[in-house]
């Protein structure tokens, strides 16, 4: 798949849809229930896409902090069901594979995917840049600096990293997204093929990923479109005191702010609430 065949990045905000197939997912809406995963992954889906989402992500293993290696049969065996039943039931619906693990991408652009979501930026897995490029999918590329011993986990409020330590957020963000998508080219995958996300919530600090978010649109320069996932995340309930399940006005205001700095896609959980946040700050910065 084009991205340019799907995407015009000038016109409007896309929304990516967030399917976690996982019982340890952060926010608490893992589908791995003790029910049947797949008919449950195909109903929200089909819930999602009514609701205007342009992108379904689906992943198997959490990336919260603290979370367990489920390893890579494993994963794959909870992934690739799901993606070839969304692509069966959708078939015109773009999907997102969210994994780190060549390996599993491949199996899953095979199944259907389109795009590969990778939250090392190539840098857990040395075959991922060859899997994707062989494939000629674009790929998304996340700024990580997550060390388990850098987070704090709190009961309520979730993770928080606080030994992250950047000499100047901005440009090193900057400067090592330019270098994982420098890498990727170098593999094979052309430039109209990447996305890049600057990792809310990844080996940033509360005030970190705040500043962050407020100042996306530094890395509009970098010539990628832009990826943005505040969505639930930890930062939220910290600055309002909430747990998980009451972020959703946090993650509106998140949201609205990425937008308006210049991002392209937010990945959300609540999509019905985000798709309409999108297109209401789409309207006013347009008008």
């Amino acid at each position: 798949m084009r991205l340019s065949d799907k995407f015009d990045w000038t016109a409007r905000t896309y929304v990516m849809g967030i399917l976690n197939i996982t019982p340890d997912s952060f926010s608490g809406d893992g589908l791995v229930q003790g029910g049947d995963t797949v008919a449950c992954a195909v109903a929200q889906a089909e819930e999602f896409i009514a609701s205007g989402a342009d992108i379904l992500d689906i992943g198997a293993e959490s990336t919260r902090p603290g979370s367990v290696t489920m390893g890579a049969a494993a994963e794959a065996d909870a992934l690739l069901p799901v993606v070839a039943a969304v692509r069966t039931h959708f078939p015109d619906t773009v999907i997102s594979v969210d994994t780190y693990r060549a390996a599993v991408a491949g199996q899953a652009l095979d199944a259907g995917a389109d795009i590969v979501n990778d939250v090392w930026g190539l840098r857990a897995d040395p075959d991922m840049a060859v899997v994707v490029a062989a494939h000629g999918a674009p790929l998304i590329l996340m700024h990580n600096r997550s060390k388990p011993g850098d987070a704090y986990m709190d009961a309520r409020l979730g993770g928080q990293y606080r030994g992250a330590h950047y000499n100047d957020l901005l440009p090193d963000i900057s400067c090592e997204m330019k270098a994982l998508a420098n890498h990727a080219r170098a593999a094979g995958i052309p430039r109209r093929q990447i996305i890049l996300d600057p990792g809310l919530g990844f080996g940033k600090t509360v005030d970190q990923n705040l500043a962050l978010m407020n100042n996306l649109n530094t890395f509009q320069g970098l010539g990628y479109p832009i990826l943005a996932g505040p969505s639930r995340k930890s930062f939220i309930g910290h600055v309002l005191d909430l747990p998980v399940d009451q972020r959703v006005e946090g993650t509106a205001a998140a949201v609205s702010v990425c937008i308006a700095r210049g991002a392209n896609i937010v990945r959300a959980h609540d999509v019905e609430a985000m798709v309409r946040i999108a297109r209401m700050t789409d309207a006013i910065l347009r008008s």
